[in-house]
């Protein structure tokens, strides 16, 4: 779904096209949960100017009029914004993992792992930003934003950032916020090694756990296919009865549950779990609750 072929001009517009498509549906569910989500708040007061001077640095037509410094912007052809230091610390980076297994879902009357991710990354961001907070998509060139104006280019960061490991290694704010999104399948040494590169700025995360729940039941019955998402090269494994590995499929999982919730308490992150059957509130209600330091009633 990501990757394109660069040698074939043909195949890349109608793939540019395929991808585009989908991101307003994303879009407009991302507005719409947060919607759902907004009305059972009760008021919350928006991010103040701060009082410690942290820095100048230009301004963007997403920023209000009000937050120019015209003093610092007399002093050449350029208009300036003063950052103060509560505001540094407030800025949220949100991260969504990219590789071709997030494509997939085990029914049709499901979301894709990515596309709930997405979802709540996304209706994250709006909540965040209509409160007056700054976000930014880890990996992306551009500075943080608020505002609706900054929701739009927000959401043209999010589609166009890689969503690779590489994304970790991008600059970001001391004192910072990170959502860090996937199904987290893979080595967990290697999940270890890069979110190292993450919290070292030093940062406050969240790893929002993406579940789709065939891969927490296993259900399934009889000669089952099994093959690995975006490595067609790997050769397919055939389980002959499925149901006589699925109790030893379930400890496993749950190891990768476990090995997942003790990297972050080494990093002193938290843990959102969520599976793609749950309504998206319920995940967007305990992570916008870490994130703007309101209670939630949810648990992963």
């Amino acid at each position: 779904m990501y990757q394109t072929t660069l040698n074939n001009p043909a195949s890349l517009r109608l793939e540019a096209r395929t991808l585009a498509s989908n991101y307003p549906a994303l879009l407009a569910e991302a507005e719409r949960v947060a919607a759902i989500m907004a009305s059972g708040l009760h008021g919350r007061r928006k991010a103040g100017q701060g009082e410690t001077f942290w820095q100048y640095r230009p301004y963007d037509s997403s920023d209000a009029a009000n937050r120019i410094d015209w003093r610092r912007s007399a002093r050449g052809d350029s208009l300036f914004v003063r950052d103060n230091e509560w505001e540094a610390a407030h800025t949220v980076y949100l991260w969504q993992d990219k590789h071709a297994g997030m494509d997939w879902t085990s029914h049709k009357n499901l979301p894709l792992k990515s596309e709930r991710a997405a979802v709540l990354c996304l209706a994250t961001s709006h909540l965040l930003m209509q409160a007056g907070e700054r976000c930014a998509i880890l990996g992306s060139e551009h500075r943080s934003r608020t505002g609706r104006k900054g929701l739009d280019r927000l959401f043209e960061d999010f589609i166009t950032t890689p969503g690779t490991h590489s994304d970790f290694k991008s600059d970001m704010r001391p004192h910072s916020k990170v959502v860090i999104a996937s199904d987290f399948l893979g080595p967990i040494e290697t999940w270890t090694e890069e979110l190292a590169k993450v919290a070292e700025r030093p940062t406050q995360g969240i790893l929002l756990h993406i579940v789709d729940p065939a891969e927490q039941a296993f259900p399934y019955k009889g000669r089952l296919q099994l093959k690995m998402p975006g490595l067609e090269t790997v050769k397919s494994l055939l389980v002959g009865r499925a149901e006589t590995a699925q109790e030893a499929y379930q400890a496993r999982f749950e190891q990768h549950k476990s090995d997942i919730d003790a990297l972050a308490r080494r990093l002193g992150w938290e843990v959102i779990r969520h599976q793609t059957d749950e309504p998206a509130t319920l995940a967007l209600n305990r992570l916008y609750g870490l994130l703007s330091g309101q209670p939630s009633d949810y648990r992963s």
